[in-house]
């Protein structure tokens, strides 16, 4: 009897532990299987096949646009005089010869004081030719240019043009590596973009960013006619970099460096360039004409905004509205008139009064362009002859250019014995204003207009600066020593 009840008791704790495992084990399934279908149903529904890419993977190669820009970007260098002097502090120079020695006799040769200034500067063509900022050159006495590989060169400025903070050099050079323009108005936001220059004199450097903002205007230009649409990327620029190129990722020159914005003046993570569709043109017309043809539509523009588009009853914002149309004006001549709002020229939508001064820019006086314009809800199209700053639609010659001459630099030693300490010399003279005034060849022009002569950029800059219709004093000596002057307009 014992042993039946033994061999009963084992076979009821076997059966027990049987039952034990079969419902462990048939939990552990239940468990495994819903932990399996949480693990599929992601990659069911997400379409989710492999990792992405590392974010090194996907940035461009630069290394050979970088390599080709920095043999075409220069470092310039540049001295002018200063406004001051240690002899103009003297009272006692001053109850003499009044400010600054206004009246002191001839040949009086009070040295003067020069400052230094420095920027950057692309090569856009084999024979010397380079693109920089106006306001890296505009008051500089002497320009000095240094090639990446160490050659240095005296550059002379062939124009410039404050209104877009363009100008352009030359050096005597040939065989150069430049870069090619590129097209700017296919850049896209986040875009990578490489600005290269010579930050601090740090020459040959490279930064990379991207393309943060198209079309932007910030107010820093300061010309009669100023015209701002820059980039807007996110590569560091710093003092000494304006000037330098912008370049995509081809090696192309989309832009020209040319700001920051900063509370410092250092970096602070935006810098600004001139577009390459602004740049290119200003470049051909100083090269073509010494000056920039500005094309001109005649109106007054304004951005379209919320509160605009609800008083004026726009229904969309878009395009750029028409507050006035100037008399005699390109636009009005062609039939557009004031609360139209312009959607699109030749094609190219514009949204902003920066987008739309862009596109006008790429134009010369003469040309036509197509304006879509939005009248009372309707759309119009009109065709657009462009005007010149004076009204008309011919090319305005430089003011330089009428004065019908060649001019050269005077050698120390005339400087000496004429007693002199500046000057630039008449080589030749063709049909022009200096002709008719009775100037010879040889005589040597010191001043213009009370201002002191020693380049043809200084007399660009008093050319400039003067009315057409008041007269233009020259003064200045002969070789042999007689001091005269004569007296023009530029237009009769």
């Amino acid at each position: 009897m014992d042993d039946i009840k033994k061999i009963a008791k084992s076979l009821a704790i076997a059966f027990a532990g049987a039952i034990i495992a079969i419902l462990i084990y048939s939990k552990f399934e239940k468990n495994s299987s819903a932990s399996t279908a949480q693990e599929k149903t992601p990659s069911q529904f997400t379409n989710y096949s492999a990792p992405p890419p590392s974010p090194q993977a996907q940035l461009p190669d630069l290394t050979q646009a970088a390599e080709k820009s920095v043999h075409a970007v220069v470092h310039i260098t540049t001295k002018m005089k200063s406004q001051g002097g240690a002899a103009n502090e003297n009272q006692l120079f001053d109850f003499f010869f009044g400010p600054r020695g206004n009246n002191m006799p001839r040949g009086y040769n009070q040295e003067p004081d020069y400052s230094m200034g420095a920027g950057s500067g692309v090569i856009i063509n084999a024979e010397g030719y380079i693109v920089t900022n106006n306001h890296v050159i505009e008051q500089a006495d002497n320009i000095e240019v240094v090639l990446n590989d160490n050659r240095k060169f005296t550059a002379k400025v062939i124009g410039r043009d404050p209104n877009t903070d363009i100008a352009l050099i030359k050096i005597d050079a040939k065989d150069l590596t430049y870069l090619t323009w590129g097209n700017s108005e296919t850049l896209k936001l986040g875009e990578w973009v490489l600005a290269v220059g010579n930050p601090f004199n740090l020459t040959s450097t490279v930064t990379a960013g991207i393309v943060s903002a198209k079309s932007r205007s910030i107010g820093i230009i300061s010309g009669q006619l100023p015209l701002e649409s820059f980039i807007q990327t996110d590569a560091a620029v710093n003092p000494g970099n304006s000037g330098g190129a912008l370049v995509n990722a081809s090696g192309e020159l989309v832009g020209v460096n040319s700001a920051i914005a900063s509370k410092t003046g250092s970096y602070s993570g935006y810098s600004f360039a001139v577009p390459a569709s602004i740049a290119r043109k200003v470049v051909e017309d100083l090269k073509q004409f010494g000056e920039v043809q500005r094309a001109l539509l005649g109106v007054e523009i304004r951005n379209v905004d919320d509160n605009l588009a609800h008083s004026e009853h726009l229904g969309k914002i878009e395009g750029v509205y028409v507050s006035k149309t100037t008399e005699e004006g390109a636009a009005r001549q062609a039939g557009i008139k004031a609360a139209d709002v312009i959607i699109a020229v030749n094609g190219n939508l514009v949204n902003t009064v920066a987008q739309l001064q862009e596109q006008i820019a790429k134009y010369r006086p003469g040309d036509k362009v197509n304006l879509s314009v939005k009248r009372e809800g309707a759309m119009k199209q009109f065709t657009v002859t462009l005007r010149n700053t004076k009204g008309n639609t011919a090319i305005v010659k430089e003011s330089f250019a009428i004065l019908g001459g060649d001019f050269g630099p005077i050698s120390s030693k005339d400087k000496e014995r004429l007693k002199i300490d500046e000057g630039i010399q008449i080589l030749n003279l063709t049909k022009g204003k200096l002709k008719d005034a009775g100037v010879k060849i040889g005589f040597i022009i010191t001043d213009m207009n009370k201002m002191p002569i020693s380049s043809v950029e200084d007399i660009k800059r008093v050319l400039s600066q003067a009315s057409n219709k008041k007269p233009i004093l020259v003064e200045g000596i002969y070789p042999s020593g007689e001091w005269t002057y004569y007296v023009f307009k530029l237009e009769e």
